[in-house]
């Protein structure tokens, strides 16, 4: 039989502890008819009190079912257990098998009733601070997420940690990263597609060869999750009124939703059968740019929402381009026709002139002018065409969304003081003079927002023919066979087919 002397720590600091000495004070409470008796000694370093999964402690154990150990001294209660359970259970185990506890700094030990009663009080009081500290360790991640810190976790994609200082304190903030970000900004145009799932848009990524330059593989959930996290978002008024429906509890102030900043949403949500309820998230804005507009993050999430699989029917019985291509010799249309089958084994598709195959009053063009050429050419022409129209109205675009956001911001501003004010009168909270004051601050807040909303639908009427090109763009870049054949009936007035098989482009814009 053996005293075995044990001693725990968790973290080295300077004014805590060490094992060594913690053993010291243990070999002093060992009683002098005890000096004769084999004295062991077993510690961990570095590990918590909060379970018992230990390596020591766990050796420690095995020598008390072998029978091998008479006594257990620790230099303090909690240096074996943080935890009132699992100490309950040391102890029943140690009377089993007859083996004394004795702490040395709170001088008594399990050999007597009282001993044992004051073991366990104490333990109490031992998980009760054990409590205490979690409790706080949560209130402080909850403040400091309020003030706009990125607390930690998977980092996510599109985003590298630089240091920075939050309200003087040392911290770290998110920063997109550009390569990673273009991807991010690709994957949400397309997904806000009607024509697209999450299946489609895998299949699109995979295709196209756009893999997470990460190393990894996308997948429909990785997809998912990505799709619906508000980091991504320009956080702007929309932003703002999107959560307040779903009942998020908004931190951050409304003048703060300018679209500049991304956001941040914890806390649980409960699941209903039709929609996620989110009365008990919150959502804060931190300090990195966002990377995704709002209007195509909002779309997003609706068909997340939504939850449902549209499907794309793609038909290759003719072009895209059927009754655009005209014959430069006759003037007729040119319509596509399938060819022999080549020697790689497939079926090529190429234009023929009407004028040559029904009214036999042309000879045609001297060279094949196939389809899929010919389209690859359009599909770039018209590609290259956009980004003029867009680009020529990116900055006006900018400015106007910006004033559009500022305004309003206003209207919400004032949405919410005019109920405060009418919340107010309603209680009877005004004499008949400071009543007729709040009729005429009510009626001014509603002709402020009357012209809130003039003004919103002046801007956006103005960017009209930005959103065009710019929908039109976006929609070229996942365009299926009706919406090509839509964009080229828009864009495209004729392309007109020469003897030699050159093509001249015609625009309607």
């Amino acid at each position: 039989m053996a005293i075995l002397c044990y001693a725990r720590q968790s973290v080295e600091r300077e004014n805590s502890i060490s094992c060594e000495t913690q053993l010291e004070y243990c070999k002093t409470v060992i009683k002098p008819d005890e000096r004769d008796e084999k004295i062991l000694t077993i510690v961990d370093q570095g590990c918590s009190g909060g379970n018992i999964d230990r390596d020591g402690f766990q050796k420690l154990m095995k020598l008390v079912r072998r029978g091998k150990v008479s006594k257990v001294i620790v230099y303090k209660l909690d240096r074996i257990s943080r935890s009132l359970n699992d100490f309950v259970n040391i102890l029943q185990e140690f009377k089993a098998y007859k083996v004394e506890f004795v702490s040395s700094q709170e001088s008594f030990d399990t050999s007597s009733p009282y001993g044992e009663l004051i073991v366990k009080i104490l333990m109490i009081f031992a998980e009760f601070e054990r409590t205490s500290i979690i409790n706080r360790i949560t209130q402080a991640y909850a403040h400091r997420s309020e003030m706009g810190f990125y607390m930690g976790g998977r980092q996510p994609y599109g985003f590298e940690l630089i240091p920075t200082v939050i309200n003087n304190i040392k911290t770290k903030k998110l920063n997109p990263i550009p390569s990673e970000t273009e991807q991010i900004r690709y994957i949400f145009e397309v997904y806000a597609w009607e024509s697209v799932s999450l299946r489609r848009l895998l299949n699109l990524l995979v295709t196209e060869n756009r893999k997470p330059l990460n190393g990894s593989d996308w997948t429909t959930s990785k997809l998912s999750a990505l799709l619906k996290n508000p980091i991504y978002v320009k956080a702007d008024s929309d932003v703002y009124e999107y959560y307040e429906k779903h009942g998020t509890q908004i931190i951050t102030d409304l003048s703060m939703f300018t679209g500049e900043y991304g956001a941040q949403l914890y806390g649980h949500t409960k699941h209903k059968s039709d929609a996620p309820d989110w009365s008990d998230m919150k959502l804060v804005l931190l300090t990195h740019d966002g990377i995704v507009d709002s209007d195509i993050w909002i779309k997003c999430q609706k068909k997340l929402e939504k939850n449902k699989q549209v499907g794309n029917s793609i038909s290759n019985r003719t072009s895209w381009l059927a009754g655009k291509i005209i014959c430069e010799m006759c003037g007729h249309t040119m319509t596509t026709i399938k060819g022999k089958i080549n020697k790689s084994g497939e079926i090529r598709r190429y234009f023929n002139c009407t004028g040559k195959s029904h009214k036999k009053s042309c000879p045609g063009t001297k060279v094949s002018i196939y389809a899929e050429d010919l389209e690859n050419m359009v599909y770039d022409c018209i590609s290259a065409k956009l980004s003029e129209l867009k680009d020529t109205k990116r900055i006006s675009a900018n400015n106007s969304t910006a004033g559009v956001n500022e305004l309003k911001l206003k209207l919400k501003a004032a949405e919410k003081a005019e109920k405060q004010l009418v919340d107010t009168m309603l209680s009877g909270g005004f004499n008949d003079d400071l009543l007729a004051l709040a009729n005429q601050k009510a009626a001014q807040l509603k002709r402020d927002k009357v012209a809130l909303y003039d003004r919103i639908e002046e801007l956006k009427s103005k960017d009209d023919e930005t959103d065009v090109a710019d929908n039109l763009a976006r929609s070229w870049k996942i365009a299926n066979y009706n919406r090509k054949k839509e964009v080229a009936m828009i864009m495209i007035h004729q392309i007109i087919i020469s003897e030699n098989g050159d093509a001249k482009m015609l625009w309607k814009i």
